[in-house]
């Protein structure tokens, strides 16, 4: 059994002691969690299966028939048909269920700003970005309208310093010689300051999950795209295409007429972004870096 499985347990009855149901089903409703949970799943659809509400909440036919049975009687909900003729029957929120989610949904509000009530700004933006980290990490896809690319703010430069050093040892085993590496990139990007120069944090959440830089070379026609990286827990969500596509629009803008990136074999991830983004492979050469035989790459396109 993998040991992680116990701090998850853990961490899952912490997270009850500490926020327990309240939220969810307030003591003040008159609704169970269970009613609660499928009054809010129609309350987000207009009209949907009853089928499709049993695959969404993950409740057995039996079980969710009932409370429709309930919510129909007490005048909550309406359906084509007996709500336990079929599942593929749609159901929907009457006007008087939907003044009864407006007053649960009012009441939830209240609780969870109870709850919220004793932490100060910075420990909210702290449960926040790391609910989102859980939520990202379990599946849940980015939105592309939740994705924002900004340019660095105080602070960042010595976070992107920061991500390559420890994510790479993690991933890599790469030694701190690299982070020496990134810091004499990050303080040059820093000192020129140039018209000609960009670099963008990705943020999801308010929470930084990603970067990339766009620099001059010794050619005056050809940038290079320096420090890509994404987040582990933001990966194979698109992030590093919309990083890399961002540094080709600005370099196209900057009047330079070709880009070029140099990278590590190991680094598939990131080689399979340059290569649909129209990079190609100019050459290779066996290196010894970070405290490690590697083969680095050099990559280029036309813009």
């Amino acid at each position: 059994m993998d040991p992680l499985v116990s701090e998850v347990r853990e961490f899952n009855r912490f997270y009850t002691r500490a926020v327990g149901l309240e939220p969810l089903a307030p003591e003040s409703s008159p609704f169970s969690l269970t009613e609660a949970c499928v009054l809010d799943e129609l309350a987000s659809h207009g009209s949907v299966p009853v089928a499709d509400l049993s695959r969404e909440l993950g409740q057995d036919a039996g079980s969710l028939g009932k409370v429709l049975s309930q919510f129909a009687d007490a005048g909550l909900v309406g359906s084509e048909a007996p709500v336990t003729e079929s599942l593929g029957q749609r159901v929907f929120l009457t006007q008087h269920g939907r003044d009864a989610f407006t007053e649960l949904d009012t009441a939830r509000d209240r609780a969870t700003d109870a709850l919220l009530s004793s932490l100060g700004r910075t420990q909210r933006r702290e449960l926040v970005e790391a609910m989102a980290r859980i939520r990202r990490a379990l599946g849940k896809q980015v939105r592309s309208a939740d994705l924002v690319l900004r340019a660095p703010d105080p602070g960042d430069l010595g976070w992107v310093i920061e991500q390559h050093g420890s994510i790479y040892a993690r991933e890599y085993q790469w030694d701190a010689t690299l982070e020496v590496t990134v810091t004499k990139i990050v303080a040059d990007f820093a000192e020129r300051n140039g018209s000609r120069e960009a670099a963008w944090i990705a943020e999801l959440d308010g929470e930084r999950i990603g970067c990339v830089f766009c620099v001059a070379t010794d050619q005056a026609a050809t940038a290079q795209l320096r420090l890509l990286f994404v987040d582990p827990s933001a990966r194979n969500m698109g992030v590093g295409t919309r990083l890399v596509d961002e540094s080709l629009r600005f370099a196209k803008q900057s009047d330079y007429n070709r880009i070029m990136l140099w990278t590590i074999e190991v680094l598939t991830a990131a080689r399979r972004i340059y290569a649909k983004s129209g990079f190609r492979i100019d050459h290779r050469e066996p290196e010894y870096h970070f405290g490690q035989d590697l083969v680095s790459e050099y990559w280029s396109r036309a813009l």
